[in-house]
């Protein structure tokens, strides 16, 4: 390998994701020794591959080496480009992991990103495209990214384990973020919601939204949960069902849950009743959580807060999701905390 005199050093996976996107955005190179070299099977992963042949589609320049065994990386990160772009996700994770960190790279390329993304759409284990859709596009507007280019939607939608499904993201390019002040949640006035079905019955989505308006008609009158069924090729590949909901208040947060069924051979079979009480249920606990901004988005709002302005950004946030702390600490502990600086410097 080339030599890496001035790349910032890291061992183990953790954090693999985090540190390629804020290198991406300090323009500093990272070396990742270690990757899972203890494993049975060590190395990257597919999904951890894929995501970095993304990061190679929407930068120019980039330069990425990688050892025979995939336990060393050394990324040194190239321009944002942005442009028209198409990726196939791996299906052992959602859209929704490779999601999170477009949306805090697409405001800074050069050129207005257009991607299309396909693999899973909704999973167990990461953000939905609805939930991103509903909850982190809102939060990016409060920052001034907006336009009529700015748009997230679902083409086709596919479960796992087989995926299937293709999602589209635009998002113009916004050289200066504002400063936000949430501070003041407000009251829940709506709680819309979509339950999803595909390669099951129609009935099923039916069903998820009886079973969750049992729970939610006790609190609040204003409810609608729309249905999705996707029929054919809109279906994707693997038979299953889901449902997100999202609580807006009056000062313009929104709060979120999501659940969907045991991919298709794996675990017990879920009735839709349950996935539509334990959904209600989880969006409950959010709203009982309280902040500005729910779990899922806790780590957007802080990213972007560090990459705006120096006028001062509040928000209240309520308690710190796992994913929220693990970048707390990876901030404290890295040279990253001078992006800020980087971006004006590329300006």
């Amino acid at each position: 390998m080339a030599t890496q005199a001035h790349s910032l050093s890291y061992a183990g996976c953790n954090f693999l994701r985090q540190r390629l996107v804020l290198s991406t955005l300090s323009g500093r190179p990272v070396k990742i020794r270690k990757i899972r070299a203890r494993d049975d099977n060590p190395g990257l992963r597919d999904f951890e591959a894929s995501f970095i042949r993304l990061l190679d589609k929407i930068t120019n320049g980039s330069r990425i080496e990688i050892n025979q065994t995939g336990t060393t990386l050394y990324y040194q990160p190239g321009l944002l480009y942005g442009g028209s772009v198409e990726h196939d996700c791996s299906v052992l994770r959602s859209i929704g992991y490779y999601l999170e960190s477009l949306l805090c790279l697409a405001p800074f390329m050069k050129h207005p990103l257009r991607i299309v993304l396909r693999g899973v759409t909704n999973d167990q284990t990461d953000p939905s495209v609805d939930v991103l859709k509903a909850t982190a596009l809102p939060l990016l507007k409060q920052f001034g990214i907006d336009g009529e280019s700015f748009e997230l939607k679902i083409v086709r939608r596919g479960m796992p384990p087989g995926g299937g499904g293709e999602v589209f993201f635009s998002c113009p390019v916004r050289k200066v973020l504002k400063p936000i002040q949430l501070t003041d949640p407000g009251k829940i006035k709506r709680i819309r919601g979509m339950a999803y079905s595909v390669r099951v019955s129609p009935q099923m989505a039916n069903r998820i939204v009886d079973s969750a308006r049992s729970i939610l008609n006790k609190f609040i009158p204003d409810i609608y949960i729309y249905t999705d069924h996707m029929k054919g090729v809109n279906s994707g590949k693997s038979p299953g069902f889901g449902l997100s909901l999202v609580a807006e208040t009056t000062n313009g947060t929104f709060l979120s849950a999501e659940l969907a069924s045991n991919p298709q051979g794996q675990g017990t079979a879920v009735l839709p009743e349950d996935v539509g009480r334990n959904c209600a249920r989880l969006l409950l606990e959010e709203i009982y959580r309280g902040g500005c901004v729910d779990s899922t988005n806790q780590s957007l709002a802080l990213l972007l807060m560090t990459l705006g302005q120096q006028d001062v950004s509040k928000v209240l946030l309520g308690p710190l999701s796992p994913y929220t702390n693990d970048i707390f600490k990876l901030m404290e502990m890295s040279e990253f905390l001078e992006i800020r600086g980087q971006l004006k410097d590329k300006e």
